[in-house]
């Protein structure tokens, strides 16, 4: 199964970055709206082996690895919530 390790990262920190931000909407097409354009800053992980996704927990733990994940999302959330889908 071939897996980009990143959406699972965002996954995981996107919850805690979006309680910061109370006045924006979180309905499921905004989230993924953020999701998508953090996701498109961001360079894919890909993996296929469970050795693969090993290594991708690791530089999890790498501070750098987390605040280019959260700047992403940030800058998602900027120009989501200037400019939302829904009506």
């Amino acid at each position: 199964m071939l897996k980009n390790y990143m959406e699972d990262a965002i996954d995981h920190l996107m919850p805690s970055v979006l309680q910061n931000y109370p006045e924006i909407c979180k309905c499921d097409k905004c989230t993924l709206d953020i999701k998508a354009i953090a996701l498109n800053g961001l360079k894919p992980m890909y993996t296929v082996t469970t050795n693969g996704s090993v290594y991708l927990k690791i530089n999890e733990l790498n501070n750098q690895f987390k605040i280019d994940i959260i700047n992403e999302i940030m800058k998602a959330i900027e120009i989501v919530s200037k400019n939302p889908r829904h009506s």
